[in-house]
Formats: structure tokens, C-alpha cells, sequence
């Protein structure tokens, strides 16, 4: 595992629509093992593969030492609004007030293609939603009103 340098917002990479993984193979077991270790350095809460340079869509959420990996994420169905503060490894020292929906479902395949089902809600929703933008090439400084 190797700690992989995090774009900053100026780098256009970020604002590019990261491409839907088709190879599960070593190259990407690399690319997440790398990500937890980077995320783990950086002291974050998720990290998506644009942050690290790399256009696919992967992203990595810790929580309490366990480390979520979400592969080709689709947005099902959210509801219900919160508000709240936002920071981001690509936007350092810096975090604004986004709104985002309360709860998300989000479809999924783990690093083995399993396919995933999940519906989050509170701050999980918030990370999802956050890490998901930047598949999309969204940064949450877009979001702020």
C-alpha cells in the first residue's frame, strides 16, 4: 500500500465525470488499498478516486476504523433535507454550511463486483452524497448558497 498525493481544487481534474469500473482486478485492489491509506493518513472521513487522480468511479468512507468501499455508486432515492458543515481533503483549511438530503439509498458493487444495497442517513448521507458529487466532478464549495 502506498499513500497517494490529494489534487486540490484548482486541478481541472476534479471537474471531470469519473468513468464506471468494468476491470476488478489487482490494479484496482491497489487503487482502494491505497485510498484506505491515504484516507487513514489524511485523517478524513472519505476520499474518492478524483482526489488521488484517478477518474473512476471509487470512493472510500471511514467510519470508527471500518472502511466502506463503493464501486459504480447509483443514487436511488433520497429524502428529506439537513444542513450542516462541510470540509474536504481537495478544499483544505476550509468548510462551509451545505444543505443535503437526510437519506440516501445508494446501489453499489464491492471490490468483488457483489452488488450492494444500502440506504444511510444523517452524516452517512451527507458522505455519500459528498464523495458521490465528486464522481461527478461536483466539489461541495459548489453547493454553498
Amino acid at each position: 500500500m502506498a499513500i497517494r498525493k490529494i489534487i486540490t481544487y484548482e486541478n481541472d481534474l476534479l471537474r471531470k465525470t469519473s468513468k464506471v469500473v468494468t476491470r476488478f482486478d489487482e490494479s484496482l485492489f491497489e487503487l482502494l488499498d491505497d485510498m484506505k491509506e491515504t484516507l487513514k493518513k489524511s485523517d478524513g472521513v472519505g476520499l474518492a478516486a478524483p482526489q488521488v487522480g484517478v477518474l473512476k468511479r471509487v470512493f472510500v468512507i471511514s467510519l470508527n476504523n471500518y472502511y466502506l468501499e463503493v464501486i459504480n455508486p447509483v443514487l436511488k432515492k433520497q429524502s428529506g433535507t439537513q444542513k450542516g458543515q462541510e470540509g474536504c481533503l481537495s478544499v483544505p483549511n476550509r468548510s462551509e454550511e451545505v444543505v443535503r438530503p437526510k437519506t440516501v439509498t445508494m446501489e453499489f458493487v464491492d471490490r468483488y463486483n457483489n452488488p450492494v444495497t444500502m440506504t444511510v442517513s444523517d452524516f452517512m448521507a451527507r458522505a455519500f452524497c459528498h464523495e458521490f458529487d465528486h464522481l461527478n466532478g461536483i466539489l461541495y464549495i459548489d453547493l454553498v448558497k
